[in-house]
């Protein structure tokens, strides 16, 4: 395999000159005399539509999506798709519904929600939950797996390259959120530029394995139907039962089931998505969240269909040994970094950039988060209670700080290569999100919902979820979470007839819900794509 060239590292140094001199640019721009925690972690009223929608999309493709799901997409298909295309019918949901109440209610963190909503306790668990899954599954996944991409495609040492993304990822996190905010446009336009050059030359050579990489630019159509032709079964978004990845891709799940708490949750309920939100006024929130679920649809085409032409390329004899792994089994998680080996000097340069631009720009925005949670919903509450905006800023850097190392610390211990990248992560996050999910959405719209209600639904749908990990492995994944979503919620239920009502429901009146014209207008279209989609490669 080919590694980068002096061209390519000069496209690179291009792209990291851009990202950090307009983040300091923006930093000293918007800076003001004292920071303070609000301007800090959420950028208030400083974040356009755009940079709103473009940093949802930043923060969330990273290298679980490159790497993980172009994995998947050389074993599966097209149907892992369904976590990208939903997640645009879930935007939708979160824009009309939850920005809405958090805003009217004034909620700039999760926790937050839960200390107004429920009571302290609750939100010093969830907390808790929330910090030790940032660092020990989302952080440690994207610097362990972004690492293992750049450092194939450079041929420098793996932990020098973990340690430089760490390091760029800081560099943009402690500029604030205005920063992240503002740098993740220019990240999101390197991604997605460096990411459909990758699929289109990847596609083209599917037409002709034998003409060098960027020789031909002619054969995307008939790349794109000779994959489908010869690999038909690699284009069905819904498996049925017997088929060897029904496990991980339930049928209709994924259209009325579990996939709806995964991205619920992930979309609606998390503090490194909402937060890029949550400083904005209402309707600059929901262009931007729109504008993010348009990213999203476009998605499957960057990190999908390269792992299905890498299939197809493989199923003609190319790179047989490079798409080992280290105990000598195909390991489809080395789809991408195989494909960007591929790529001609210069282009190479581009699609790097923007794989590091993916996993920078998630890591700046989890630790930024991870940073948000420890300094406002514990130090602050906690242990500092009497210091400075200014000094709570300083113990936020130092956090960002901390977490990193601690991810790099255990990230060789958490058995990411053992499922998959994308694997892990879904499965990881699936022990938290059913309950945490149960105790948002009830918390919204039932007022009888209490403390005890919210307290079973965090503590025991994890306990529920992590056995039924260990012990019920013949059920998909997917459904388990549905299930502890289920049994969380009928407990809320007979915990709020049974206690004492306790009168903290939120402000919510139905004009809340009213969506604009344009808005209104974005989601139909949205919608009627997701829907052609399903039908089409059913």
């Amino acid at each position: 395999m080919q590694q980068l060239q002096t061209l390519d590292y000069l496209v690179f140094l291009f792209y990291f000159v851009v990202v950090a001199g307009y983040g300091y640019w923006i930093y000293n721009k918007k800076k003001t005399a004292e920071t303070s925690t609000k301007d800090f972690f959420l950028a208030e009223g400083s974040l356009t539509w755009w940079a709103i929608g473009a940093s949802l999309i930043a923060s969330n493709i990273s290298a679980e999506q490159f790497i993980g799901m172009s994995g998947n997409g050389f074993s599966m298909g097209l149907a892992i798709s369904t976590y990208e295309w939903m997640a645009a019918a879930t935007l939708i949901v979160v824009a009309v519904f939850f920005m809405p109440i958090y805003l009217k209610n004034k909620i700039f963190t999760m926790p937050q929600f839960l200390s107004q909503r429920y009571n302290p306790t609750v939100s010093l668990i969830m907390a808790i939950f929330w910090l030790g899954l940032y660092i020990l599954v989302n952080l440690t996944s994207i610097l362990y797996l972004g690492a293992l991409a750049v450092s194939g495609i450079s041929g420098l040492d793996f932990w020098l390259c973990m340690w430089g993304l760490a390091v760029f990822a800081i560099i943009i996190t402690i500029g604030g959120m205005k920063v992240i905010g503002y740098t993740d446009v220019i990240q999101v336009l390197f991604l997605i530029i460096g990411g459909l050059a990758t699929t289109y030359l990847a596609i083209n050579l599917v037409s002709d394995p034998t003409q060098s990489f960027g020789d031909s630019f002619n054969g995307i159509l008939d790349g794109f139907n000779q994959m489908k032709a010869s690999h038909d079964d690699h284009f069905h978004m819904i498996f049925k039962k017997g088929d060897p990845f029904y496990s991980q891709l339930p049928g209709l799940t994924v259209l009325i089931g579990g996939m709806w708490i995964v991205n619920l949750n992930y979309w609606g309920c998390n503090q490194y998505i909402t937060q890029r939100a949550l400083g904005a006024d209402l309707k600059t929130a929901r262009k931007g969240i729109l504008f993010a679920a348009f990213l999203k649809l476009l998605m499957p085409i960057i990190v999908v269909l390269p792992g299905i032409a890498a299939y197809a390329l493989y199923n003609k004899g190319l790179f047989q040994a490079e798409m080992l792994g280290k105990d000598g089994a195909l390991d489809p998680d080395k789809a991408y970094p195989v494909l960007l080996s591929l790529l001609p000097v210069g282009l190479k340069g581009l699609s790097f950039a923007a794989l590091t631009a993916a996993v920078v720009a998630s890591l700046a925005g989890k630790a930024n988060s991870i940073s948000t949670i420890f300094t406002l919903d514990i130090y602050k509450k906690y242990l500092g209670k009497d210091k400075s905006e200014a000094e709570l800023v300083k113990i936020g850097r130092f956090v960002i700080l901390g977490a990193m190392v601690l991810a790099i610390a255990v990230s060789d211990f958490m058995g990411i290569d053992k499922k998959g990248g994308f694997q892990f992560i879904q499965e990881m996050t699936g022990l938290v999100s059913p309950g945490v999910f149960a105790a948002f959405i009830m918390g919204f719209f039932w007022k009888r919902t209490n403390s005890a209600g919210a307290l079973f639904a965090i503590v025991g749908g994890f306990i529920l979820a992590f056995l039924m990990h260990n012990f019920m492995t013949e059920l998909p994944f997917l459904d388990r979470m549905g299930l502890v979503f289920v049994i969380c919620v009928l407990v809320m239920i007979i915990l709020g007839y049974v206690l004492p009502q306790e009168n903290k429901g939120l402000e919510i009146d139905a004009q809340m819900f009213k969506v604009d014209r344009t808005f209104g207008v974005g989601m139909v279209i949205v919608l009627a794509i997701i829907a052609f989609l399903y039908s089409y490669f059913w």
